[in-house]
């Protein structure tokens, strides 16, 4: 509930930065244009500019949107306002530098850029700011002021009145505490808070403002209080009840609804079907893409594949894919063609933990399979599966059959994320880590998923696999 209030802000944000920052553009450059030609340069029409522009305010949102995914809310210290800005402006101002100089546009005045850094940084922090001082205007745009009560005085309640007293500048006020067993004392940070008998509910909600009720008891009392929400109901107040039926439960928990029929889902997997769209449609156009460019790269490797040892270009084994399903995994062939059947004699040579088998320097690995593991070649044949959607770019390696099968159940829930050609556990260390380590990280990625963690991921692999710090 608060979050919303929050997206809902830094929307408001967003909107309000983007037009600080074309202001601040606009007024560098009428500023550059007073500065003398033969000490400066010349400065070309503002049209030529327009391009730096925008690629400006689409660079300013995207680091801003970077630097505020690691925080759950908007800077309110005033030294941390200054460095968010600093940070972004700076670190946009040499990527736009660095640019400008690659591409050799020479046309774009450097007076102009140092001009509109120090304007923009400052008409930026002046906001920042002046917002951090009022954030409440947002209020009368969200709501206005909530009168919150709590029904509940265990060790929840608590945390939850912690909570609603930090979000005091979004308009939460968190008006008292309603004990739901006669005469139980309150007890920690809730004695600040008046105490309310469950038997003068009633009469306090029709003669105070309450906006909104939360229930933080155990289920057993749940059904005492029916006629409590059946008060608050006719007198159309917000209720909330705290799900803690399920202590151990770690999954995140929503109401969705199956026509007219609520349905409270528990899961702990992405279930954002925008983003996952947006994912899985970079997969499919990303991997066609490179299927296209890398074609004649790709026939040379099969030929010298094909001239170097016997057996099959493309090696072909089952796999494990999303939610367990099975799919036909492509590599190009790295090691002899008998390298099933001697697996056997190698298995107490293993290097991993676990049921996974691995080693460092594998005997069956032909001379060219070696460069083409060392420098990750041996998987691009992947981006078919990609294509044909049994993987994507970014996720947990897809595991055989066998090694499923030995999963404690802890570990199963990786299956529960389309499998990927690059993941966590390849970015570091992969032989390093043990194979309790490995499956931990690819919960960590499930659980902790993002678009942006994607792109880090993707990103952080490619200099692994062009140094060769691949698969051995």
């Amino acid at each position: 509930m608060i979050k919303r209030k929050y997206r809902i802000a830094y929307l408001i944000y967003s909107f309000v930065e983007t037009c600080i920052t074309f202001l601040s553009f606009l007024i560098a450059y009428l500023l550059r244009k007073q500065l003398p030609s033969p000490y400066f340069g010349r400065l070309f029409p503002f049209s030529d500019y327009i391009g730096l522009l925008i690629v400006v305010i689409l660079l300013w949102n995207l680091l801003f949107a970077l630097i505020r995914a690691n925080r759950a809310g908007i800077a309110r210290d005033p030294l941390e306002v200054v460095k968010e800005v600093a940070l972004t402006v700076l670190t946009g101002s040499v990527l736009i530098s660095a640019a400008i100089f690659i591409l050799k546009y020479d046309f774009i005045s450097r007076p102009f850029i140092l001009i509109f850094v120090l304007v923009n940084f400052i008409f930026l922090c002046g906001f920042r700011l002046y917002a951090k001082a009022g954030v409440s205007q947002f209020r009368n745009l969200l709501n206005g002021e909530l009168n919150v009560l709590i029904v509940g005085t265990n060790e929840k309640a608590a945390k939850i009145a912690k909570v609603l007293e930090e979000a005091k500048e979004w308009g939460y006020k968190l008006k008292g505490i309603v004990s739901e067993s006669p005469a139980k004392p309150l007890e920690g940070n809730l004695k600040q808070y008046p105490l309310i008998e469950l038997d003068q509910l009633a009469e306090v909600l029709k003669n105070h403002v309450v906006d909104e009720v939360i229930f933080v008891v155990p289920k057993e009392a749940l059904a005492r209080l029916e006629e409590i929400f059946l008060v608050c109901e006719e007198e159309g107040i917000k209720t909330r009840v705290m799900l803690s039926f399920f202590p151990h439960v770690t999954s995140k928990v929503y109401l969705e609804a199956l026509h007219d029929l609520p349905l409270l889902t528990f899961t702990t997997t992405p279930q954002n079907e925008y983003l996952l769209f947006i994912k899985n449609a970079f997969d499919v156009l990303l991997s066609a893409f490179l299927l296209a460019v890398l074609a004649p790269f790709l026939v040379l490797v099969a030929v010298l594949i094909k001239l170097t040892s016997r057996g099959p270009v493309v090696f072909k084994q089952i796999r494990c894919g999303l939610g367990g399903r099975k799919f036909v995994l492509y590599k190009f062939r790295s090691m002899s063609h008998d390298a099933e059947q001697r697996r056997r004699q190698l298995e107490h040579l293993n290097e991993m933990s676990g049921p996974v088998f691995k080693l460092s320097h594998d005997p069956r690995c032909t001379p060219l399979g070696r460069f083409l593991r060392k420098f990750s070649i041996d998987e691009f044949p992947q981006l078919l599966n990609i294509l044909k959607g049994d993987m994507s770019f970014v996720g947990p390696r897809p595991p055989i059959p066998e090694e499923v099968e030995k999963y404690e159940r802890w570990q199963r829930r990786r299956l529960r994320m389309k499998p990927g050609l690059t993941c966590l556990w390849q970015v570091s260390g992969r032989n390093e880590i043990d194979f309790a380590d490995w499956m931990k990280m690819d919960l960590q990625y499930i659980d902790s998923w993002s678009l942006l963690l994607d792109l880090k991921i993707f990103l952080k692999t490619i200099p692994i696999a062009l140094l060769g710090r691949g698969a051995r």
